[in-house]
């Protein structure tokens, strides 16, 4: 079943547009940038995690299937871990997903992202 996509609220909205964004140099063939729970208000990055897992979507990452939430272009998406124990948030654009680099011919040649995915 398809879940419809819910808007982020006013506050979440806020949130990502005004938190340091960092890019991730560690995957440059993945390009995408996190929040770390540590850096920013515990309340929100909780809130937006919630969110996430709640109005998104399944999908793949080689073997690992995870939960992304699409928004402006751009998909969020943790680990998986319980809630308590999730540390970061990732994001990238949607033209950047793995489903869609794979529908498009231009997944990365090497392997380190399949082995961190598994």
């Amino acid at each position: 079943m398809m879940r419809v996509s819910v808007a982020l609220p006013i506050a979440l909205r806020a949130f990502i547009e005004s938190a340091q964004w960092t890019f991730a140099k560690t995957m440059p063939e993945w390009p995408h940038e996190y929040l770390l729970r540590d850096r920013v208000d515990r309340a929100l990055f909780e809130a937006l995690v919630c969110h996430i897992r709640h109005h998104g979507i399944e999908q793949r990452f080689y073997q690992r299937v995870l939960t992304y939430f699409a928004e402006d272009g751009l998909l969020y998406w943790t680990m998986g871990e319980p809630i308590e124990e999730t540390i970061i948030i990732n994001r990238c654009k949607e033209e950047g997903s793995y489903e869609n680099r794979l529908k498009n011919g231009t997944l990365p040649h090497n392997n380190q992202a399949q082995m961190i995915s598994e």
